[in-house]
């Protein structure tokens, strides 16, 4: 179970980095960092008594989600 949402937190991660870029473009990397954890947050389909507590449990793996997107697009727009 928690191997899926590992994986669904992993891929929403690319598109809240893409968002957060898109949407926030002359902003700070820390406004960008928060905007992106809160649409990827936004985006998990849980009860909402529920995700408060998974969000607390699984904040580093979704902020190193989220640091490995960044890595990943800041790669592909050096490489072009």
């Amino acid at each position: 179970m928690f191997k899926n949402f590992k994986n669904t937190i992993t891929d929403l991660a690319y598109s809240a980095v893409n968002y957060a870029e898109k949407a926030m473009a002359t902003a700070s990397g820390k406004k960008k960092k928060r905007a992106a954890v809160d649409f990827l947050v936004n985006k998990l389909v849980l009860p909402y008594p529920i995700k408060p507590f998974i969000v607390f449990f699984f904040n580093k793996f979704i902020d190193k989600a989220i640091e490995k997107a960044v890595d990943c697009m800041n790669q592909i727009k050096n490489e072009d």
